[in-house]
């Protein structure tokens, strides 16, 4: 019953949902406004560049060395940590006298988001063992509306208030999001089981009781063996369905209306089209989770996905002007291996210390994989003077996706690849 789920578990939701709505506002919110941003920041062609490539590089380095501090310190800690790494990043950054520390002051923005996407999916499994599904479907639901919401608001926000404003409102949206992680923190009184005498007036749970209400810090031996990743066939399995995930739709966020406005679309159209694909990411973030969660093995929704990826993109090659919205969208139903992916760091591991291991190494590794997408993409298209070159290349990445998703989705645990 609703009313006896205990008051730190809602906080711990709250937490996790809100987290997850931070995790891309720092990024989404920049592109709109760079061109408001150069008049006093100048920012080159090749600084744009690097800006572009900063949010998936301190995602896959601040990534993959989170899982190492998870040893040392309780996840809900951490998950503070990255929050007010975050918070600091982006208000620093608005005040940068120079386009330099503007950079740097990202990084510390996007490590902290990097920290907190692989702190999420050990959080959900330690809270939610047994509400795994629903709650990835809504934590990544909640990224989806993070990705959309600040590029849809920043330009309007600056216009209002200027773009620091701009950057800087969606760190009131990580304060927010501290809070609930505070609040679990404090100690709760619980009522006494049947049978038991109370204790004295004013007096709190034991700490047996507020368990879940106090994180304490975890123990080197009670983390779980030391587990080599890079031997693991469901790490790398992981890692590559993540990575190609995310390197096939940033490709597309960097170049899809560049390959719309060239086949004769107008601007307006071309980002139309880009809002259609991006707004797709939000009922497969809420479905794909809730669907997989049932089976035993998700690989043939790996297989329907796929195969939307390549019918959208045989679309858009060869007839991009006809039925663009049809090629678009099934393009867009592609990315749904990314919410199936993070719901399998769950499922793919037994244990709390498993889960941000296999989360920090598929994440960090993938996210490194992601860089190369849109520049690769790019340098292509220039290399060869058409757009063929580059689908092909993107057509190879969705072998890799496919063979990584079969590892993965098969129900064997990350352990067992370490089992004696």
């Amino acid at each position: 019953m609703v009313r006896n789920v205990p008051r730190s578990l809602w906080l711990f939701a709250a937490g996790i949902i809100l987290t997850a709505l931070t995790l891309r506002g720092a990024v989404t919110v920049v592109p709109p406004l760079i061109s408001t941003i150069t008049h006093d920041l100048p920012m080159g062609t090749a600084t744009i560049g690097v800006l572009g490539l900063l949010p998936t590089a301190a995602f896959g380095l601040f990534g993959f060395f989170t899982p190492y501090v998870i040893r040392w310190a309780s996840l809900e800690r951490l998950i503070v940590l990255s929050i007010v790494a975050g918070i600091v990043g982006q208000i620093a950054r608005v005040f940068a006298p120079n386009t330099f520390l503007f950079l740097v002051f990202s990084v510390v923005a996007f490590g902290g988001l990097g920290a907190g996407n692989v702190l999420l999916p050990p959080l959900v499994k330690k809270h939610f063992p047994g509400r795994v599904g629903l709650m990835t479907a809504l934590y990544v639901t909640s990224i989806s509306l993070g990705t959309a919401l600040p590029a849809q608001i920043s330009v309007p926000l600056a216009d209002a208030a200027g773009w620091q404003f701009s950057l800087s409102s969606w760190a009131v949206v990580s304060m927010i999001a501290v809070v609930p992680w505070l609040l679990a923190a404090i100690p709760t009184r619980t009522t006494p089981a049947p049978g038991t005498a109370p204790g004295p007036p004013g007096a709190v749970a034991p700490p047996a009781a507020v368990r879940l209400a106090v994180p304490t810090r975890p123990s080197p031996d009670a983390a779980g063996p030391r587990m080599k990743l890079s031997r693991s066939p469901t790490a790398w399995g992981l890692t590559f369905m993540f990575g190609c995930t995310s390197l096939n739709t940033y490709a597309l966020f960097a170049w899809l209306p560049e390959i719309l406005t060239e086949a004769g679309l107008d601007r307006g159209h071309a980002g139309s089209m880009l809002a259609l694909f991006a707004a797709l990411g939000l009922p497969m973030s809420l479905g794909i989770p809730l669907v997989a969660a049932r089976m035993r093995n998700p690989f043939p929704l790996v297989l329907a996905m796929l195969g939307c990826f390549v019918a959208g993109y045989l679309g858009l090659l060869l007839a991009p002007a006809n039925g663009t919205w049809l090629w678009v969208s099934l393009a867009g139903l592609g990315p749904g291996t990314f919410p199936l992916a993070l719901l399998l760091i769950n499922h793919r591991t037994r244990t709390q210390h498993g889960a941000g291991a296999l989360s920090g190494f598929g994440q960090g590794m993938g996210y490194g994989l992601a860089c190369v997408g849109p520049l690769f993409f790019g340098l292509l298209r220039q290399w060869t003077g058409s757009w063929t070159g580059p689908f092909v290349f993107l057509f190879a990445t969705l072998v890799l996706l496919g063979a990584g998703a079969f590892i993965i989705c098969r129900p064997r645990m990350l352990e067992d690849d370490f089992a004696r």
